[in-house]
């Protein structure tokens, strides 16, 4: 298996595991990592994902010997990396140690929270290679972080520490080398304590921003907003607070 999960409470903590290749992705891992968000989608005990690598290192992206013999590193309901098209509804976390270079920043892109070791580094080098980084990092990173900062990265390929990504706000937290998985746990944690419907709504509303003028959010929000309004659990949490008690979600 190159894709491990582990469920951590309501938390599945999905881990690339090919330390070998500096977990890059192939075939293979592109699709065991689409069954784990296929995963996190159908379980409704699961709240919240975290994504990391083994060995010491996120990902370097895209494994240059499965292309050179032919193989694509996606799926075709997912898209790249089982991942990069299709996100699944609920929040996920990145927590990066090491490298999170080409595809593997644009993993880490492609959560909605970043944690990141202090030694960590970043950055996209496709353009070194005459490669362009198709992963959804060209329009996803101007959205996350300055333009003109972006454009600079995307066309000098130089990779930069954690800490300049957390300066310019791309990086929630900082920590210390070893402990980004613990921490980006923690903050799933405490993302989970919360309605799980809704959390997965603002989720979606939020990434879906960027695309709606200000006229079409305040409708198109409404598809997302309204089943979690109008689930047994708004219900159940408007009980525990006359109650004066905790809140029993169930996610339906």
């Amino acid at each position: 298996m190159n894709i491990r999960t582990e469920r951590r409470g309501h938390v599945l903590l999905v881990t690339v595991d090919r330390p070998e290749a500096r977990n890059a992705f192939d075939r293979a891992t592109s699709e065991e990592m689409e069954a784990a968000m296929d995963l996190l989608d159908g379980d409704t005990e699961l709240r919240c994902g975290v994504i990391t690598g083994a060995g010491g290192t996120f990902s370097a992206g895209a494994d240059l010997k499965a292309a050179a013999r032919g193989e694509r590193p996606s799926t075709e309901r997912r898209g790249g990396f089982g991942l990069f098209a299709r996100r699944p509804a609920k929040p996920l976390i990145a927590a990066v140690e090491g490298h999170a270079v080409a595809g593997g920043f644009e993993l880490a892109l492609a959560c909605d929270l970043v944690v990141a070791a202090e030694d960590a580094r970043m950055g996209l080098p496709e353009v070194r290679h005459n490669l362009v980084a198709i992963g959804g990092a060209l329009f996803r990173l101007p959205h996350r972080m300055p333009y003109h900062l972006a454009m600079e990265l995307a066309l000098t390929a130089e990779p930069r520490p954690a800490s300049f990504f957390h300066q310019w706000g791309l990086v929630n937290r900082l920590v210390p080398s070893g402990t980004a998985v613990a921490a980006a746990l923690e903050l799933a944690e405490r993302i989970g304590r919360n309605g799980p419907l809704a959390v997965a709504a603002s989720a979606q509303i939020m990434r879906r921003s960027a695309d709606w003028a200000e006229e079409e959010a305040w409708r198109e929000q409404m598809a997302f907003a309204r089943p979690a309004m109008n689930s047994a659990d708004t219900a159940e949490a408007l009980r525990a607070f006359a109650e004066k008690r905790e809140t029993r979600w169930k996610g339906v």
